[in-house]
């Protein structure tokens, strides 16, 4: 009974629609013809009802139906719409044509009415559909007591759908524009005034009585939204924006979605625009294996390489519930995708032969790693166990079983480093130098500075801090450090992987550094709050292993441009390949008795650059390298 009302509701709008064109079809032809005879008074006048009339409704109503305009909805009619019935204005006629041809070979039909027929069919049928779309759109934009009071900041393209969503939604108001385009102010969009500048927002609010301040300008620079976002905190008022174009197409963000304004919208450094050609045109097809699939950068590395053309993707994770978690994401995002979860330590060579027999991968990208700096600098032989051991380990097999690439994905900490984590990754870095072979596996090493919302990163503390009501802990006032989105640097890690040189270290532009006291007190005022007057700022000093100032570059390695104008390669550093072979064994031994005095003296010695920070003293201002010119060579 339910099933047959609510076709019912759905089938007597339809039959009205219908109803509707059949008799504006009826009227334009009637009319057309007394339009004629009171031009030609000797013409022969039509009858209201005939054979005639009834094959030119049967004929233009079914080109209407063919061509699709009752699958189309009044209340959204827009141009396309009247576009899509000037064209069965145009079918309409043909059809009529030839019926009465066939009928009675086009006697008595006047050349006048057959020219403007399809003209004025298109006003007839399209002007009700626009008159009933500006009804609603003005009924829904009625202002009530509880519409909330809109001031949109940019008057482009994406505030003007903004101003059609909101409309729709009905409980919003905008009450006008602010665009720093000169030649808009004082205009109207769709009735909305265009009140002035994005910096007389300050002025402007309190004027309209504005309660909700929406940033309409997804393409803006991140120093851009850093401006914008000053200016509507010196308001008061809650601020939102729109999403990005690229969070839109990755499915992080729905159409017509506000979201708050995140950290990552004000980073100082615009997002790497990947070479996504090139990248699909490696990836696609092919069966991959990640290890440390179900961490923040393995998962969304899975992600990616599902969205850009994978077959297969493998996943060696020793966390159960993180392997569950991003099979069942897959499963349900990329149900194409067939998906090998494997539960295990990729550092147990038996656990990698199997899954790498399981899979048969093409490539396999090396992210299983322990990365938390304070913590490592207490556990060595983890560190090395699972930094460097494990990455000889899953290399080595990726070898023996023929496998194409080997990506290793390391960090900026291996550029001269003073903790564990940094050195650990640069002695990884040379264990894939080592078994590097012309006739063998493709190593390739991807370097990368902080990853923002990455699991233990500063970012999530610091929102859990100030969701908490402070204090924030802040190591340094005068820290910096680099930081990158988790898709961005997936993209680069399949960028470089996609690029073909054989052993080589990738790192990208990333711009400049970041304070960290500055990024605590922007997430601060994002939440609404003020620094030190809300949430107070605790300074801790640096921790064990703590740079001041990270670096990307290191002096003896070579960086010549890629095809990519925003990755640079690095040329691999000598390396005696028997000393890193003898180094490996000896931590293995090491490892087995829980050595930790012989476990510090083989990585000191391997790796030479290797200075432990020995207090928490100020450190030299960072070095600021300019990233090279696309036909540059730096030394």
């Amino acid at each position: 009974m339910k099933r047959w009302k609510d076709r019912a509701a759905i089938t007597l709008p339809r039959a009205g629609i219908i109803a509707h064109d059949l008799f504006m079809v009826w009227l334009c032809w009637i009319g057309l013809h007394q339009f004629r005879l009171s031009i030609h008074p000797f013409a022969s006048p039509l009858s209201l009802w005939s054979t005639e009339i009834a094959l030119i409704l049967l004929a233009q109503g079914l080109v209407l139906w063919r061509v699709g305009l009752y699958r189309g909805v009044w209340r959204f009619a827009s141009v396309p719409d009247l576009l899509n019935i000037l064209k069965a204005s145009l079918f309409g006629l043909f059809a009529i044509l030839l019926a009465l041809f066939l009928y009675n070979r086009l006697d008595q039909v006047p050349r006048t009415v057959l020219v403007l027929y399809p003209i004025v069919l298109t006003a007839l049928l399209g002007m009700p559909r626009l008159l009933y779309r500006s009804w609603k759109d003005y009924s829904l934009n009625r202002t009530d007591q509880t519409s909330v009071r809109v001031l949109i900041l940019g008057a482009g393209q994406a505030g003007e759908a903004l101003l059609r969503d909101l409309r729709r939604a009905g409980s919003y108001q905008a009450v006008g524009f602010l665009d720093d385009a000169a030649k808009l102010h004082g205009s109207h969009l769709q009735g909305v005034p265009v009140l002035g500048r994005v910096s007389d927002v300050a002025r402007i609010a309190p004027e309209t009585a504005a309660r909700l301040l929406i940033i309409a300008m997804p393409s803006l620079d991140a120093s851009s939204m850093r401006r914008i976002v000053a200016a509507c905190e010196e308001t008061g008022l809650p601020f939102r924006t729109v999403p990005r174009l690229d969070d839109l197409l990755e499915g992080r963000s729905l159409p017509g979605e506000l979201k708050e304004v995140a950290i990552e919208d004000l980073l100082g450094r615009k997002p790497v625009t990947p070479d996504w050609k090139s990248i699909r045109g490696w990836l696609g097809g092919r069966s991959v294996l990640v290890t440390g699939g179900g961490g923040s950068i393995g998962a969304e590395l899975c992600r990616q390489c599902a969205r850009h053309g994978a077959r297969q993707i493998a996943i060696v994770e020793m966390d159960e519930l993180a392997l569950t978690t991003i099979e069942a994401q897959l499963h349900r995002d990329f149900p194409q995708i067939q998906c090998v979860p494997v539960l295990g330590d990729c550092g147990d060579p038996a656990v990698i032969r199997y899954a790498l027999s399981l899979s048969a991968p093409e490539a396999v990208f090396h992210a299983a790693a322990y990365k938390q700096v304070p913590v490592l600098e207490a556990q060595l032989r983890e560190a090395v166990r699972n930094n460097v051991l494990a990455t000889e380990t899953v290399a080595c097999a990726t070898q023996a079983a023929g496998v194409a690439t080997f990506v290793l994905i390391s960090t900026d900490k291996a550029v001269d480093p003073v903790n564990v984590l940094g050195a650990t990754k640069r002695l990884a870095e040379m264990v894939c130098q080592a078994h590097s072979d012309p006739q063998s596996t493709r190593f390739v090493t991807v370097r990368f500075g902080n990853v923002l919302d990455s699991a233990g990163s500063v970012v999530p503390l610091f929102r859990e801090q100030i969701r908490s009501g402070g204090p924030v802990t802040v190591t340094d006032p005068e820290v910096t450090r680099f930081f990158m989105t988790i898709p961005e640097s997936c993209q680069l890690i399949l960028q470089a992987a996609a690029i073909g040189s054989r052993h080589a270290i990738y790192t990208l532009d990333m711009g400049e550094p970041v304070s960290i006291r500055l990024l605590a007190e922007q997430m601060i005022r994002l939440a609404g709050k003020h620094p030190e007057r809300d949430v107070a700022i605790i300074y801790t000093g640096l921790r064990p292993g703590e740079k001041l100032h990270e670096t990307l570059f290191h002096a003896e390695e070579c960086y010549r441009p890629t095809a990519h104008p925003k990755i640079l390669q690095a040329e691999a550093r000598e390396i005696m390949q028997e000393d890193v072979f003898d180094a490996t064994a000896r931590l293995r031994e090491a490892i087995g008795t829980y050595d930790l005095m012989t476990l510090a003296q083989v990585l000191r010695k391997s790796v030479p650059e290797f200075m432990p920070q020995q207090d928490n003293g100020k450190q030299p201002a960072a070095t600021i390298v300019a990233f090279p010119a696309r036909h540059a060579r730096r030394t």
